[in-house]
């Protein structure tokens, strides 16, 4: 059975990596039921999908297509066997830890159904960055991060809701194109003989597909 294992929210701490000061990554689980609804542009709006999260590098985070961020217990697993050390959930910052769902394999634009009246659809995958790097403590992370292939996804709230725990996950509908989360993380990150498939999906997100289109005369 697909499920949410918990629901994080921010608990917000300094950021010595970047000049915002003040970072929302450090993600705790809460054990109440969290609503959940499209937050708006990204630099102007309530920049999380999650009332109670927090997200201060507006600039980077958040927004329509970033409102929610998943990351499935199967990849912490995977981290933890290779780091050598427990990884909580929330760690990479994710809103909703899943189990049983395939968040990597997700196709771009499928529907996720969560609970009773909460949708949801897969946009892209997160991108490491520097206070991703300084929250692990592990050096050279983000390269080793983006090697992986197993970045999570960002989702659109389709349709607005409540999340809790032990919610079910349902993918009601998938796009024909087949461009996972993981290839389109490849194409951005290792692969860039993959972006002129990745700038075609419908349900790419509009800014994305811009900087991606800038970059394909370069590689042509």
């Amino acid at each position: 059975m697909s499920t949410i294992v918990s629901v994080n929210l921010a608990v917000p701490e300094p950021n010595p990596a970047k000049g915002v000061g003040v970072t929302g990554i450090n993600k705790q689980p809460v054990g109440h039921a969290v609503t959940v609804r499209a937050p708006g542009p990204k630099t102007t709006g309530l920049h999380s999908g999650l009332v109670g999260d927090w997200i201060f590098d507006v600039e980077h985070h958040g927004g329509d297509d970033q409102a929610v961020y998943a990351y499935a217990l199967e990849d912490y697993g995977w981290w933890q066997a290779r780091l050598g050390r427990r990884l909580p959930n929330g760690l990479f910052g994710e809103n909703l830890t899943t189990e049983g769902v395939d968040v990597n394999g997700a196709v771009i634009g499928e529907r996720w159904r969560v609970g009773a009246l909460l949708v949801l659809q897969p946009t892209f995958g997160r991108i490491p960055c520097a206070t991703f790097q300084h929250k692990m403590g592990e050096p050279g992370w983000v390269k080793t991060f983006a090697r992986a292939s197993r970045p999570g996804a960002y989702l659109r709230v389709l349709e607005p809701g409540e999340v809790r725990a032990g919610d079910p996950v349902t993918v009601e509908d998938r796009p024909s194109h087949g461009v996972s989360i993981a290839m389109a993380f490849r194409a951005y990150m290792t692969e860039p003989e993959l972006l002129p498939e990745l700038v075609e999906v419908d349900g790419l997100p509009d800014d994305l597909r811009e900087t991606l289109a800038e970059r394909l005369p370069r590689r042509r």
